[in-house]
């Protein structure tokens, strides 16, 4: 009895090592499927399985980060234009100390157009100064006198300018596919063809990037224009009059006018009459003089006196003499 309790304890034993040593082949299983299936994709996705996951991967961010971008005033593309007038007691000094407000705020003068005329005078300057000094360099310039008129313009070009980069890096895409078929290019017909292909999209991707850099100038300097006039100079415009006064008075300044082009037109051609006119005129008299000292005068006709008939004798009969006329010469 001993010996058969002996063999049925070994058997069973056995039994159950060989249940745990299943069991634990089953979980083993289960996991290694589990973490195939968290794992990365098979291979037969191929490398454009794996590119599109990456692009998606770099994508989210990127379209996270535009959405925080368009909340953001300081993250968009913003284009300022300012137009002043400020008048002061001296035009000079003013736009010295405008050149200087802009020089330290880290802009430049584009464009200075001044009138030293002291009763009307005035200088217009155009400046470029940093966008994120726009504002405090307007109201420095507005506090060299006083401030007559102020216009602020602001342009968003954020849309344009994503657009344009996006466009820049498809045509630069483009362009290195062109170049690479270029390069294995083997009849002269391709290689003619692929050459006028590439200069066509370089040029495109030459004019956009233009673009953005003309946007870039634009964002990255805001342009002001000031115009200092002085205290005597007339700014107002001139309304409309109608009436017989005004009506004088514009035929008056019309007439004015036109006698005085007149005699700027006198003056321009007095010396070539006084040198050439006179000379001539002279010339042409003596000459009439001369012509007429060579030419005889005509004088009366000399009278032929009549034959005289015999002393005493018969008076002949007849029709009685007629006297010989000369004719002019």
């Amino acid at each position: 009895m001993s010996g058969r309790g002996g063999r049925r304890r070994g058997v069973a034993l056995a039994a159950l090592g060989l249940v745990a040593v299943l069991a634990a082949g089953g979980c083993g299983a289960d996991g290694g499927q589990k973490a195939s299936n968290a794992g990365p994709a098979p291979a037969a996705g191929g490398v454009g399985d794996a590119d599109a996951g990456a692009a998606q991967d770099k994508a989210a961010p990127a379209q996270s980060g535009a959405g925080d971008a368009d909340l953001r005033v300081g993250q968009r593309s913003i284009i300022y234009t300012g137009t002043m007038q400020v008048r002061v007691d001296d035009v000079e000094r003013a736009a010295r100390e405008a050149t200087a407000a802009v020089t330290a705020a880290g802009g430049f003068v584009g464009g200075d157009q001044r009138q030293s005329e002291s009763a009307d005078a005035r200088a217009e300057l155009t400046l470029r100064v940093p966008a994120d000094r726009f504002t405090a360099v307007v109201d420095q310039l507005a506090r060299l006198g006083r401030q007559e008129r102020r216009e602020v313009h602001t342009e968003d070009v954020t849309e344009e300018t994503v657009d344009l980069d996006a466009r820049i890096a498809t045509q630069r895409a483009r362009v290195d596919s062109a170049r690479k078929l270029l390069a294995r290019a083997t009849s002269i017909n391709e290689l003619v063809s692929l050459e006028n292909e590439v200069g066509r999209r370089e040029a495109d991707l030459a004019s956009l990037e233009a673009k953005k850099r003309r946007l870039a100038d634009l964002t990255a300097l805001s342009t002001i224009t000031v115009t200092f006039v002085g205290t005597d100079a007339s700014t107002a415009e001139k309304k409309s009059e109608l009436g017989f006064l005004v009506g004088l008075r514009g035929g008056w300044e019309a007439f004015v006018g036109s006698l005085t082009v007149a005699l700027t037109v006198l003056g321009a051609v007095l010396p070539f009459v006084v040198v050439i006119g006179v000379p001539v005129a002279l010339l042409l008299r003596w000459s009439r003089r001369r012509r007429t000292r060579r030419t005889p005068p005509a004088g009366p006709a000399p009278m032929v006196p009549a034959p005289a008939g015999p002393v005493g004798g018969p008076t002949p009969s007849g029709p009685p003499p007629v006297p010989a006329t000369r004719s002019a010469p």
